[in-house]
């Protein structure tokens, strides 16, 4: 048994490797910009080395995706609330436009039904829309909200202006995403 760990144990440090570097070289480059022939050769492997680790072009920016989120939940790891979470994300994306450019296009992609992805997005949406309706009824319960907001709607509309923010950030949007975001969050305190 011991013997069989040992690939395998070698398949998941290969993944690893190659989500870090697809995230440093999507962040860089961006989405667009970035084929897998160029991911595959920055961790030694030919393209379908690469796409053997993910099962498909799609699964792997997934799995992108799911390691920008993990490295978020990570460098955040001090935020005191997912609401705190979401907005030092909103103010992080500011200097990964690549990986913004990817999460935008690779979302809308994934509106469809029948894309690879779908199913991973709606179980994002509805996780993070339960831990800051969560974190909405905390900071009520705490006298820190606005006691009249319907925790799920308020919720939904965090993740909208989140979402919306990083499209508009690719367009020259004339504020910082994260002052507007911390805007509506300024609104919604109770004074």
């Amino acid at each position: 048994m011991a013997g069989s760990r040992g690939p395998y144990a070698k398949g998941v440090a290969k993944r690893a490797e190659i989500l870090r570097t697809a995230l440093e070289v999507i962040a860089r480059h961006g989405y667009r910009k970035t084929s897998t022939r160029e991911l595959a050769a920055a961790v030694g492997l030919s393209e379908a080395g690469l796409l053997h680790y993910f099962g498909s072009k799609e699964k792997l920016f997934e799995a992108v995706l799911r390691a920008r989120d993990e490295a978020d939940r990570s460098r955040f790891a001090d935020a005191a609330d997912p609401i705190e979470l979401l907005a030092a994300a909103v103010r992080h994306n500011g200097s990964v436009p690549g990986l913004v450019e990817l999460y935008s296009t690779f979302s809308a992609e994934a509106g469809d039904p029948d894309h690879n992805s779908h199913t991973y997005f709606v179980d994002r949406y509805a996780a993070i829309r339960v831990s800051l309706a969560d974190a909405i009824r905390a900071r009520q319960s705490a006298g820190t909200f606005n006691p009249s907001a319907d925790p799920e709607s308020v919720a939904t509309i965090l993740i909208a202006l989140s979402d919306g923010l990083q499209v508009q950030s690719q367009y020259a949007l004339p504020a910082d995403p994260a002052d507007l975001f911390d805007n509506l969050l300024d609104l919604l305190r109770d004074s």
